[in-house]
C-alpha cells in the first residue's frame, strides 16, 4: 500500500481548445461525438468519462501536458454529446468496448493511454482486458468493478446513507415503503417510465444523492448540476440500466478474474480513502491482484478527481508516462 503523504497540490494543465471534433455512428442507433486536442502527432491517450453516462466536459483535457499528448475525449453512447441523448438500447459494456476500438481505428492510433476513474475505471479495465494490446498504459482511480457488494454499499440501505444521511433522506423517501427493499429496481422502473416527469423527477433525485456524496467537502456548485433535466437523466438512466443489469458480465467479478491478461501493462490506481461512492476495498482487491502497478490510497480524499491529493497523483501519472 502507498500513501500520499503531504504533497504540494498540483494545479492542472493550462486550458487549451480542441483542434478537431468529429462524430461516429457505432451502430443503426448510435452516434458518438469525440473531439482531440494537445499535439496533432502526440503521444495518443484517450480519457474515459464515468457515470456510466457523465460525458465530457473540457476540463478533462487538462490532465494531459498538451506539448507531449494527442488528447482524445469521447462521450459514450447516450451520455454528454452523443446521441440519441440518454438512450438504453444497444447500450452494454461491450458496446461500449467496441466502440473504443472503432474510434482508435478511425483515428489511426495504434496504441494509447488509457486514463479513467469511477465507471470510467470499469470501462477502461474491460477494455484493455478484451485489447492488451491497444493500450500502451492505464491510469485508473476511484475504482469501481460494479460488484452486487459496490452496488449494494451505495444505492440500499445498510452503506454509505449511515454515513450521510442527510443526503440520502430524499433518495429513500422518493421510493414507496413496499420498493424500498430493491431500491436500484424501483429507480429503474421510474426511470424507464413512460410519463416525462416520472422520469425527470426520478433522475434529479438520483443524481443528487450521487453528487452529494462524491467529494470529502461537498460542493453545492456540482450538485446543483442535477437540475439540469437532459444530464440527469443521461447521468441516472444509463447508470441505473447499468447496474440493474449488472455491468453486462458473465460473472460478479469478472473483470478481477481477468486481471492476469494486463498485469505486463504499465499501470497507476488512485484511490481516496474516504470515497463513498466506490468504497477503497474494490481498489484495494485489484491491487492484490495486480501487484505490478503503481498503487495509491490518498488519506484526506473521497472519490472526485477534482480533489487535490488525487489531482496530484493523476497528473504525476500522465507525466510519468509521457515518454513510455
Amino acid at each position: 500500500m502507498a500513501e500520499n503523504t503531504g504533497e504540494k497540490p498540483r494545479e492542472m494543465f493550462p486550458e487549451i481548445e480542441a483542434f478537431n471534433t468529429g462524430r461516429l455512428k457505432v451502430s443503426e442507433i448510435h452516434e458518438i461525438y469525440y473531439e482531440q486536442s494537445g499535439k496533432k502527432d502526440g503521444k495518443p491517450v484517450v480519457f474515459v468519462h464515468g457515470g456510466p453516462g457523465a460525458g465530457t466536459t473540457p476540463r478533462e483535457r487538462r490532465f494531459f501536458d498538451p506539448d507531449v499528448y494527442r488528447i482524445v475525449l469521447f462521450d459514450q453512447r447516450g451520455a454528454g454529446k452523443s446521441t440519441p441523448a440518454a438512450e438504453l438500447k444497444e447500450n452494454t459494456t461491450w458496446d461500449l468496448v467496441a466502440d473504443m476500438e472503432k474510434l482508435r481505428t478511425r483515428l489511426g492510433i495504434e496504441k494509447w493511454v488509457v486514463f479513467g476513474g469511477s465507471w470510467g475505471s470499469t470501462l477502461s479495465l474491460a477494455y484493455a482486458e478484451t485489447h492488451p494490446d491497444r493500450v500502451t498504459a492505464l491510469i485508473i482511480r476511484g475504482i469501481f468493478n460494479l460488484r452486487y457488494r459496490e452496488l449494494k454499499w451505495f444505492y440500499e440501505d445498510g452503506g454509505a446513507c449511515l454515513v450521510y444521511p442527510d443526503a440520502w433522506e430524499s433518495y429513500w423517501n422518493h421510493i414507496p415503503h413496499a420498493e424500498r427493499h430493491c431500491m436500484i429496481g424501483a429507480f429503474h422502473r421510474r426511470l424507464t417510465s413512460d410519463d416525462e416527469e416520472t422520469r425527470k423527477n426520478a433522475a434529479e433525485v438520483w443524481s443528487k444523492w450521487e453528487l452529494s456524496t462524491s467529494r470529502l467537502h461537498p460542493d453545492s456548485e456540482l450538485i446543483k448540476k442535477a437540475d439540469g433535466d437532459l444530464w440527469s437523466q443521461q447521468f441516472a438512466r444509463i447508470e441505473c440500466h447499468y447496474f440493474i443489469h449488472g455491468g453486462f458480465f458473465e460473472s460478479d467479478e469478472q473483470l478481477l478474474e481477468n486481471v492476469n491478461k494486463i498485469r505486463h501493462i504499465p499501470g497507476t490506481i488512485i484511490q481516496g480513502r474516504y470515497d463513498m461512492v466506490c468504497p477503497v476495498d474494490t481498489a484495494w482487491r485489484l491491487h492484490k491482484e495486480w501487484p505490478e502497478a503503481d498503487f495509491h490510497i490518498v488519506p484526506d480524499a473521497g472519490h472526485s478527481a477534482r480533489e487535490p491529493g488525487i489531482q496530484t497523483l493523476l497528473l504525476n501519472a500522465t507525466d510519468k508516462y509521457k515518454h513510455l
